[in-house]
């Protein structure tokens, strides 16, 4: 999103689509860990990311597709990267959607072709799958390189049934010169009988993972690269800066979006003063009361039809943090739960969306429990942990416990409140209650950094748009003919609706 007014801030920005392509590379930093995946993405096999919400899913494949631009990359590979964040694609199916697809699709690589090769060079395929296969593999012939389609945005928390018509199309792109990668969620893709995941693509889990080496270097220079002016080395005497940058990284699950907020909370609060074990707990029970809780609530009316599922996810989050808490005033025990590998299986989706909204990530898909019979293991975050934990301080001796790796987990065995758990039905087939919300909603806010103004509203109201639904299905011309609405505002709209209904 290219901002030019006063408000641009990159300290508030929080998803990496939403930074200018000239400011990204200044404020985001990568780890051997995430240099390996960038390769990958930008190598010969079919890729899926999978990760949840804020994970930087888009993050990595930007930045592979930028490196797609720069020699020595450029010389053999010609990058596309095609964000898929189009409300036609949430409503299509079929013959369809692939028919919207190719067209947005044909597109992107002529405006591609245009900006980075040559004006003459020319694409000239029907908007059918097989057409642009077609197309590609003889303009990477013509060009020497070998094609790399990056699909950002490929899946919605709130929709399945049109990704069996993108992994289709998936399938059929990819060849021996034609690689496609796709961002994806954790466990909410519906893949279509056609596709084998095993065999289709390569799968990639975005984890950062506290119990890798990198963990703590990787946070650290997120704050010294964003935050430069910001944490002195004044600031850090009872605790040291590497254990703050260790310590904010847990308490989000190693998810640097919510990272960014801990951090964006903390420098206000302390404003330029020591930094202490007080401000850190202060800090995680803000996120938990201000950013996680509220992520449910938020995620509600853009699930269609698994809007229902919210409460019982709500249900299980308190009981579950609860337990945990109450394990961890113990001596040893840290964030970590084993949860019976069935009782995951029949709440498949509600474990999914707590993922999603970065509840909880998961460590190991199967694990001997003590009482018998396997387990998943799962990391919590410490936001909400601290929230409820018995004392409900944040003291020396558990700080230095939870930056630590040598924690025993909590075990939540076939018997417990899981088995009680009932969830209700879906329906087969509903729109995301957010189409119908007024547009009042996308004002500038906590969860809208670089939202509407209240004059920009008044426009769009004036000229009949009352619904966010109405907002993404105008079309850029109107909307630009209206008073006081430039490319630069008409941009940030269509920024905040993708916020409104992607998250």
């Amino acid at each position: 999103m290219v901002i030019k007014d006063k408000d641009f801030d990159p300290k508030l920005i929080l998803a990496a689509e939403e930074f200018p392509d000239e400011e990204f590379k200044e404020y985001h930093v990568f780890s051997q860990y995430e240099d390996k995946i960038i390769r990958k993405l930008i190598s010969h096999s079919p890729v899926l990311l999978r990760g949840g919400r804020g994970s930087g899913k888009s993050t990595l494949l930007k930045e592979a597709y930028f490196q797609s631009k720069v020699s020595p990359i450029s010389d053999s590979v010609f990058g596309v990267y095609l964000s898929l964040r189009s409300l036609p694609l949430l409503r299509l199916n079929g013959q369809d959607y692939e028919q919207f697809f190719c067209n947005i699709l044909i597109d992107k690589i002529r405006a591609e072709l245009a900006k980075y090769l040559s004006k003459s060079l020319s694409f000239d395929s029907e908007p059918e799958v097989d057409q642009i296969q077609l197309k590609l593999t003889e303009l990477s012939i013509s060009i020497n390189k070998r094609i790399v389609l990056f699909f950002d945005d490929a899946a919605h928390i709130g929709r399945e049934t049109s990704l069996k018509d993108f992994f289709d199309i998936f399938r059929t792109l990819s060849n021996n010169i034609i690689s496609c990668k796709a961002a994806i969620y954790p466990g909410v893709t519906e893949f279509g009988p056609r596709f084998d995941l095993l065999n289709d693509a390569n799968v990639i889990d975005i984890s950062r993972n506290e119990e890798s080496v990198s963990f703590t270097t990787f946070f650290s220079t997120i704050m010294k690269k964003r935050y430069a002016d910001t944490f002195k080395d004044e600031m850090f005497t009872t605790i040291t800066f590497d254990e703050v940058a260790c310590f904010l990284g847990r308490a989000v699950t190693g998810n640097v979006r919510a990272f960014i907020y801990a951090c964006n909370y903390i420098s206000d609060e302390t404003e330029g003063k020591t930094v202490t074990l007080p401000d850190l707990e202060k800090t995680s029970k803000y996120l938990a009361a201000e950013y996680y809780w509220p992520l449910l609530d938020e995620l509600k009316p853009k699930l269609g039809c698994y809007e229902p599922l919210i409460a019982p996810t709500t249900e299980i989050a308190e009981k579950l943090y609860k337990a945990v808490s109450e394990a961890m005033d113990k001596t040893d025990y840290g964030p970590s739960c084993l949860i019976y590998k069935e009782h995951v299986e029949k709440l498949k989706k509600v474990f999914e969306l707590l993922e999603y909204t970065g509840f909880l990530v998961k460590r190991d898909a199967s694990r001997s429990m003590k009482s018998g019979g396997r387990g998943v293991r799962y990391i919590l975050n410490l936001c909400n942990l601290m929230e409820i934990i018995p004392g409900g301080r944040l003291t020396h001796e558990l700080f230095q416990r939870l930056i630590s790796t040598e924690m025993k987990f909590t075990e939540l065995h076939k018997v417990s409140f899981l088995e009680k758990i009932k969830l209700p039905a879906v329906s087969d087939m509903k729109d995301l209650g957010i189409l119908s919300f007024g547009i009042d909603v996308l004002k500038k806010s906590k969860a809208y950094p670089y939202g509407l103004t209240i004059n920009k509203i008044e426009i769009l109201h004036d000229a009949g748009i009352n619904t966010v639904g109405e907002l993404a299905e105008t079309q850029d011309e109107f909307i630009l003919g209206l008073n006081k609405i430039s490319d630069g505002w008409l941009n940030r709209i269509r920024s905040v609706i993708g916020q409104a209904i992607w998250m």
